[in-house]
């Protein structure tokens, strides 16, 4: 496939990430209004503009969904297997192993004990609940097979539905566990019934006026770009919300930061990996390990938040995944890219 493009920004698109970064860092912290003001517009603890973004994202990939392919998933149950496996019996109980092991042992002298626990909490959550939106975004820029993706999501959801509370119950010594079903529901409904829904009744609509040449060569490139820019303006959003967190704790953040990342990048070539040696196709191989390495930060916050408070350790290090996920995420990206021919085609 050819690489996806946003015109002048293509060659560059991790220098204006950093740009947007530091623009929604300083928005942030000179105009505080701005967060505030979007920070009203929101449900279920889901920010609506932030959710308009990434519909915008989400989107186009949707537009490639062929549904015959969502059907014919079950037939190839690997890249599945791949997912549940790793997201569900594996990541959990690794970010808890890296949290515990930098934050409790290797940065004991920077870290009070008591916060370290908080922030080890907060972990927890992040790698208990497996990315629902923005996995359809790796997906789309890395080329994966956007039909088994949509499945890879929905079983994905549906397993959140059993085995999150336990699983952070276990790890975190905690009975009170509470999944907050509406912030689930909403995310569900916004990042994959609602797109898939439009990208199904767009997709039959101009197959059937214009022909399937024409929607794919025409029609969709009229989408080029909304993925890329959408994702742009969701950064300087998110990091508009944080900047004043950002300033006032950047040693703690660093801190925390670490053995977040080195848990992404883990979990993703542990996924990746797996799919190269089980011959996964690497349209299906990519989103397995794009799944598992990104969050479903929105349940993360909501639940830390309800179990911590909005001022705990747990809910910062659930906000610092949100900051360090996308600038991995673009960097796992290129790498797939980069390796896509060392898989079957």
């Amino acid at each position: 496939m050819s690489q996806k493009k946003i015109g002048f920004f293509a060659r560059y698109l991790s220098l204006w990430v950093a740009a947007c970064i530091a623009l929604g860092v300083a928005i942030g912290v000179l105009f505080p209004a701005f967060p505030e003001t979007l920070g009203r517009f929101e449900y279920a603890r889901v920010s609506i503009p932030v959710a308009i973004l990434i519909w915008l994202m989400i989107y186009p990939m949707m537009l490639k969904v062929d549904f015959k392919s969502i059907v014919n998933a079950g037939k190839r149950p690997k890249g599945l297997v791949v997912t549940l496996v790793v997201n569900w019996l594996i990541k959990p109980f690794t970010m808890y192993f890296f949290a515990w092991l930098f934050l409790k042992v290797i940065f004991k002298p920077f870290i009070p004990d008591n916060m370290s626990t908080e922030y080890i909490a907060g972990a927890v959550l992040l790698g208990a609940a497996p990315c629902t939106a923005m996995v359809f975004v790796w997906s789309y820029l890395s080329d994966g097979d956007p039909g088994y993706t949509v499945v890879q999501v929905a079983v994905n959801d549906l397993v959140i539905l059993l085995a999150f509370a336990p699983i952070v119950a276990f790890l975190l010594g905690v009975s009170d566990v509470k999944v907050p079903m509406d912030t689930l529901f909403l995310s569900v409904a916004l990042f994959v019934v609602i797109p898939l829904g439009m990208g199904f009744l767009t997709r039959t609509f101009m197959v059937r006026k214009h022909g399937l040449e024409w929607f794919e060569g025409v029609f969709c490139t009229k989408f080029n770009g909304v993925t890329e820019a959408g994702l742009l303006l969701t950064l300087v959003i998110l990091f508009a919300f944080q900047g004043e967190t950002i300033l006032s704790n950047p040693l703690v953040i660093a801190l925390i930061a670490v053995p977040l990342i080195i848990q992404t990048y883990f979990i993703f070539f542990l996924g990746y990996g797996w799919s190269k040696l089980w011959k996964v196709p690497y349209s299906v191989a990519a989103p397995s390990g794009m799944i598992g390495a990104s969050n479903f930060f929105e349940l993360s916050v909501a639940v830390a938040v309800s179990l911590f408070g909005l001022s705990s350790g747990a809910a910062l290090a659930t906000v610092v995944g949100v900051l360090t996920e996308v600038p991995v995420m673009l960097s796992l990206v290129a790498i797939a890219r980069a390796t896509r021919n060392k898989f079957p085609q």
